[in-house]
């Protein structure tokens, strides 16, 4: 048996549940099956073509639902997990009817697919959990961004965290499928010297440093949120910490890039913010309105690469939204 997995591409979590997916499925469900990996990403428009399924067993992890009758296996535990009502509808009848039953599986509130994955192949087909318990932990870090602090995240000492930059830098469509079946057959650390790695590391932690330099230099606070445009800048990969790392203080931040398939606005909240959680608008559902969507913390919107002027003019609107909501303000008034 072939089965594709198909998972959010450039993502840590994503190429992380890829691989407990298939270590799951392997010692769980088919031992002889072979695997092969397709990255998914976040796009104007359609997100799915017919040509990315397999012939055989299909898995998506980390990302939207799809209504393909050619889908096998669904996890995910984005808020924004269903393109249309229609969509969601159809997972719900084939819930009712029994005929999705232990093969799509959905929960918005566990802080990673990885470890979302790793509670349903334990509880319901008895996988053994503990040889990757490090893995599902820094999937929930990353994913969660529950670092310790700003520095924690940007100076990137961890293994996990140069990881997370190479595979988030990744423009080679063969690396990450060649990386994933490691993660769950070696420590991190390992994975991390392997020659074919390790060699992406260099140029990377170069870039990195620029990132940082250029974002200082674009980015502006006012109101508790940051703004930033790099959309001239080949920088879509960056850390999205920098942007709190510089402004300390701010709760969100707003930032326009562009790559070869789009131009981005990414939308997030700093982890670190003095904030009470009950003042923090839901910024899924705030991207939700552009076609967009993520999580309660953290979203984005994907424009064609074209829409440049779109983009930022939704950008601009989301800015206002957010400072007019200041919620540090709110708090002090309250």
């Amino acid at each position: 048996m072939k089965v594709r997995v198909l998972y959010h591409d450039r993502c840590f979590d994503g190429a992380c549940s890829a691989s407990l997916f298939t270590r799951f499925h392997q010692q769980c469900i088919q031992p002889e099956a072979q695997y092969e990996y397709h990255g998914l990403v976040h796009r104007a428009g359609a997100l799915f073509q017919d040509d990315d399924f397999g012939d055989q067993e299909n898995a998506i992890v980390d990302f939207k639902y799809s209504t393909s009758p050619r889908l096998t296996w669904w996890f995910d535990h984005h808020l924004s997990a269903f393109l249309t009502p229609e969509d969601h509808a159809q997972y719900l009848r084939g819930l009712a009817d029994g005929s999705f039953t232990d093969r799509r599986f959905y929960d918005p509130k566990y802080t990673s697919c990885t470890s979302f994955i790793a509670h349903i192949a334990q509880t319901r087909f008895g996988f053994d959990v503990a040889p990757v318990a490090d893995l599902i932990y820094w999937a929930d870090i990353v994913d969660g961004a529950l670092y310790e602090s700003a520095e924690a995240a940007v100076e990137m000492a961890s293994p996990a965290m140069k990881l997370t930059l190479i595979i988030e830098s990744s423009q080679d469509p063969e690396f990450i499928p060649r990386m994933i079946p490691l993660l769950t057959t070696e420590s991190l650390d390992q994975v991390l010297r392997e020659p074919f790695v390790a060699s992406q590391l260099p140029p990377l932690l170069e870039r990195h440093r620029e990132a940082i330099a250029l974002i200082r230099e674009r980015s502006e606070e006012n109101a508790g949120t940051i703004f930033f445009d790099i959309a001239d800048r080949p920088l879509e990969g960056y850390n999205k910490f920098i942007p709190y790392y510089l402004h300390p203080h701010a709760t969100y931040s707003v930032g326009l890039s562009k790559s070869s398939f789009r131009t981005k606005v990414s939308v997030g909240s700093n982890p670190w913010t003095k904030a009470d959680p009950a003042y923090l608008l839901n910024l899924a559902s705030i991207c939700e309105r552009y076609g967009g969507g993520g999580h309660a913390r953290v979203g984005a919107i994907s424009f064609p690469p074209d829409q440049e002027q779109r983009a930022r003019e939704a950008a601009a609107e989301i800015v206002a939204e957010l400072r007019a909501h200041n919620p540090l303000a709110a708090q002090n008034l309250a």
